[in-house]
């Protein structure tokens, strides 16, 4: 009988201490900045173009320029677009490296005047940086 007690209370340990040690491989969360964002007309060479806070309902399409750094391990970013508070797109962008640049792009349309913002969330849907623009005549 004395045996059985002993094994009990080696595996009653034992399992205790695995729940004190985080799993091997567990992902940490990684902590994510954004250094820089903007709205700007393009994208060239990997930085922002012709960027602003004010575009003219003529211009046809905007971008949402982020730089992101912290990532310990590849991630992604999700840009979400709203006009107004609707939301118009969601696209998710990968993060692959600890200093990563990315964007998307929107399409505007010449009735789509007044405010718009992109916000940036990460994985968990966590905001991270909102760039406000407005679209004017």
């Amino acid at each position: 009988m004395k045996s059985k007690v002993s094994f009990s209370s080696v595996v009653i340990w034992l399992m205790c201490l695995s729940l004190l040690i985080p799993a091997a491989g567990a992902q940490q969360t990684d902590k994510l900045d954004v250094e820089a964002a903007a709205i700007c007309e393009g994208v060239d060479n990997r930085e922002a173009v012709n960027v602003g806070t004010r575009f003219t309902n003529s211009t046809p399409r905007l971008y949402c320029f982020t730089k992101i750094v912290g990532a310990e391990s590849p991630t992604e970013v999700v840009h979400v677009w709203s006009y107004g508070d609707v939301e118009r797109a969601r696209v998710s962008l990968a993060v692959t490296a600890s200093n990563w640049r990315t964007y998307s792009s929107k399409a505007i349309q010449a009735h789509e005047i007044g405010a718009w913002r992109v916000e940036v969330l990460d994985p968990s849907g966590n905001l991270l940086e909102t760039i406000n623009f407005e679209i004017t005549q």
